[in-house]
């Protein structure tokens, strides 16, 4: 039986890499785990997960050899990471290698909601366009103030795009980054939204962040702003954004994930001024092969015992805990 196992639906390419390089077993979700036989869960050292179901103590409790869990993605809030230390074992991601995709999409997602793609295609598709003529004028994003709420690798590569749409740049980050001259921190997230036109969301998920978009922020944004998400759904207060929509107190949202994803909130869904993308951020054919290659290169460094290239809790400090230091 082999050492590795795979958990997640995976595209051709990384199942069959997965499979015939790694020798994986595969299972479809995590929820599957408890039904395989304990011999072989046994086994298992190494976990190659792809998913966004929570990866906790009693999930690693039936994985008894377990030493690495690498995540395809670089948002690993799934995973209980202090659980994952506390057992000895090593969590990686895949960082840096869709950096270009999410900031493409997190750039065209602002530029469709201001300009109203979806009712112009809409106009185009229905017919509608040449009964009732030219649409409502939308708006300009060039030369707009933006603020980016996470100022980490991806937020940098959406404000570097930004700059060369004329957008003067205001960020929000837990302390102030080395970013060029003009630039403007903020050290709250309310004092940002309050000093921007538009709002760009590229902070990690998890506890730390739960919310962070709140009532308070979004009507600091104002009734002319637009909120773009493309990090966590959690990061949102779902229940405040759709009484903003609603109420008209922003302009407009551009979503590319949500809360219980893949499960949106119908009065959310529906909203007219809402632009929904269904989390494609990476999902470009180069951006997950080498997502997967990378997940497989921690996995298998861990494997031969050497240190993972992408790793997010430190592994000298996980090899201490496992020997009981």
């Amino acid at each position: 039986m082999t050492r590795v196992l795979a958990i997640g639906i995976y595209a051709d390419i990384d199942h069959t890499a997965l499979v015939e390089e790694e020798g994986a077993a595969m299972l479809a979700t995590l929820d599957d785990l408890a039904g395989m036989p304990q011999a072989d869960r046994d086994r298992i050292e190494a976990v190659a997960y792809r998913g966004h179901a929570p990866f906790g103590p009693d999930q690693m409790a039936l994985l008894p050899r377990l030493r690495v869990i690498a995540n395809n993605g670089v948002g690993y809030d799934a995973i209980d990471v202090a659980a994952a230390t506390e057992r000895g074992i090593v969590v990686t991601n895949t960082p840096g290698v869709l950096n270009d995709d999410v900031a493409d999409l997190a750039v065209a997602m602002l530029v469709a909601q201001s300009r109203d793609f979806e009712r112009g295609m809409r106009a185009v598709r229905d017919g509608s366009w040449a009964q009732t003529g030219e649409l409502p004028l939308a708006r300009k994003l060039s030369g707009r103030t933006v603020g980016i709420l996470g100022m980490g690798r991806i937020g940098r590569e959406i404000a570097d795009r930004l700059v060369a749409f004329k957008c003067r740049i205001h960020y929000q980050s837990r302390t102030p980054k080395d970013t060029p001259a003009g630039w403007t921190y903020h050290a709250d997230p309310v004092d940002l939204a309050r000093g921007v036109d538009d709002l760009v969301v590229s902070v990690v998920g998890g506890p730390a962040t739960e919310g962070m978009v709140s009532a308070r922020v979004l009507d600091a944004l104002g009734p002319d702003g637009v909120l773009v998400n493309i990090s966590r759904g959690s990061v949102v207060d779902e229940a405040a954004l759709i009484e903003a929509l609603e109420q008209g107190r922003i302009r407009g949202a551009a979503l590319d994930v949500f809360r219980n994803e893949p499960d949106v909130d119908p009065r959310l869904a529906r909203l007219p001024n809402l632009l929904p993308l269904p989390h494609v951020g990476s999902a470009t054919v180069e951006t997950r092969a080498a997502m997967g290659a990378l997940q497989r290169r921690n996995l298998r460094a861990m494997l031969e015992g050497h240190a993972p290239e992408t790793p997010v809790n430190d592994p000298a400090a996980v090899v201490r805990q496992a020997a009981g230091g």
